[in-house]
């Protein structure tokens, strides 16, 4: 760091995203990303909009804001498009908390809530989950703070059903409530109706999951037009062209191709359950998940041994150094082919057989 960085970044610890390898190819199970493509609509949408990069792309994300609207079943003014989820909850953090108004999230859950208390300078405070990580929704009732939940949480994948949020947003009407849905579409209820029912609810969604677009930084907001008209107040301060042309293409591509994205959920969800019974049968302890990977320990390992072992035969897991998660990697589902290759190389690890008799014939994608 030179001497002419500012003071009150000097104790900032940025986020640390997930390992992407360059060079040698691995079984890349460590960031969450669909195993499948973006969806062939998606692709030839960018691709036409490629032909136009010299003009600026529509600042107020026009088109996509209409389609989002029509797919959660709400007014394109109760939606904001930004660059990743990552955006805007970065402008949730900065809009609707200061020094009187701090934020409470989980101890355990997406990294990126506490670097952005910090980078903001708010205060905040984390609440413990329970000993089985779950989130007990009385925690929040009345919290006196803003509140942002992951649904379903991060790196748990535990899911807390639509009816507790709506009693934690009741209980809170003085505060915003931030639910980030980004693995919502493997499992759980999005909670956006209630956002026409609650001013003080904001639901927060991705493209790089379900969606298949990780590569194209998509994300979007919904909530009161209220808030959302808070939010681009930040959006049109920091970055009005915050989307570039090629990404809102491919956005309205996907949700024009809406069977695609539940098809491969589908694909997602039934690999998820395969992987989990396989892993059991080796001697796994894994958290009920619902979201688009499993978070797995094992009484004969631990989490940083197996993260290394796997690496060593080309898979990537994700693995955490927080005490309470340090003996559990998250692992991310992927193809079939890709749940075999994880199977073998820790039933390979751990010296045991492998555990399911219906391996994909090698080189497959289901």
């Amino acid at each position: 760091m030179s001497r002419f960085f500012s003071e009150k970044f000097r104790g900032l610890v940025p986020y640390t995203p997930g390992e992407q390898p360059r060079g040698r190819a691995f079984v890349k199970l460590n960031t969450n990303e669909s195993p499948f493509p973006p969806s062939e609509k998606a692709m030839a949408a960018a691709a036409e909009a490629a032909g136009r990069l010299e003009l600026y792309p529509d600042p107020a994300c026009t088109s996509l804001r209409a389609a989002l609207a029509e797919t959660y079943g709400v007014t394109p003014d109760a939606v904001i498009c930004t660059n990743g989820s990552d955006e805007v909850l970065n402008f949730a953090f900065m809009a609707f908390c200061d020094e009187r108004h701090p934020v409470v999230f989980p101890d355990i859950t997406y990294g990126f809530y506490e670097v952005f208390a910090a980078l903001h300078r708010l205060p905040f405070r984390k609440i413990p989950l329970a000993e089985d990580f779950s989130i007990d929704p009385a925690d929040y009732f009345g919290a006196g703070a803003t509140i942002v939940l992951a649904n379903p949480n991060a790196p748990t994948g535990l899911l807390l059903s639509a009816a507790a949020i709506e009693e934690i947003v009741a209980s809170n009407p003085g505060h915003v409530v931030v639910i980030d849905e980004a693995y919502i579409d493997f499992g759980g209820e999005s909670v956006v109706p209630l956002t026409k029912k609650y001013k003080n609810l904001l639901v927060t969604g991705t493209f790089s999951k379900s969606r298949s677009m990780a590569g194209a930084r998509l994300g979007f907001g919904i909530g009161d037009p209220a808030l959302i008209a808070d939010l681009d107040i930040l959006r049109c301060s920091t970055n009005p062209y915050n989307l570039n042309a090629m990404t809102m293409a491919a956005g309205l591509g996907v949700l024009a191709d809406e069977d695609y994205t539940r098809r491969n959920c589908r694909r997602i969800i039934e690999n998820r359950a395969y992987t989990a019974e396989a892993m059991k049968k080796l001697g796994f302890v894994l958290t009920d998940s619902a979201a688009n990977f499993l978070f797995a320990s094992h009484p004969a390992a631990g989490g940083g041994e197996l993260c290394a072992a796997l690496r060593e035969k080309g898979i990537l897991v994700r693995h955490f150094d927080s005490p309470r998660i340090a003996a559990y990697n998250r692992i991310t589902i992927g193809s079939r082919g890709d749940c075999d290759a994880l199977l073998c190389a820790l039933a390979a690890i751990l010296g045991r057989p492998v555990p399911t008799d219906n391996l994909s014939p090698k080189g497959t994608t289901p």
